[in-house]
């Protein structure tokens, strides 16, 4: 072997190595992204738990106030279905916006995107 040459046992050492420092990086970037992207999550968790004891709380104490309001002047099962269906549409929009804030949470394309470069790279080391 001449002086300058590296043998096969150098060279896949040095691909190990380079792989385990890319994997060591990737891992580094995804933790980076979801940190970011946990922050969009608890800003969506308040809106979904008031909503959810919003919605609970309602069903408790407002259906009964307006089953019997309503009583006065409809059957009692006819009240209870116009006081169930108004707090399906208050416990919806509630839910709704909580959800429409969880969707801005995004993947961490970064991280995916800069992985399948890296298999790439990693093919092309072994050919």
């Amino acid at each position: 072997m001449a002086i300058g040459e590296r043998s096969i046992t150098d060279v896949l050492q040095d691909i190990i190595g380079n792989v385990q420092d890319i994997v060591r990086s990737e891992v580094r970037l995804a933790k980076s992204e979801l940190l970011d992207e946990l922050v969009k999550v608890k800003a969506a968790a308040p809106l979904l738990i008031v909503g959810a004891v919003t919605g609970v709380l309602a069903t408790l104490f407002l259906m009964w106030a307006i089953v019997y309001a309503l009583a006065l002047v409809l059957p009692i099962w006819a009240a209870a279905l116009v006081v169930t269906a108004l707090l399906a549409v208050v416990g919806s929009a509630t839910l709704m916006a909580g959800l429409k804030t969880l969707r801005r949470v995004n993947p961490p394309e970064r991280t995916i995107a800069s992985m399948k470069e890296n298999v790439q790279w990693a093919k092309q080391q072994v050919k």
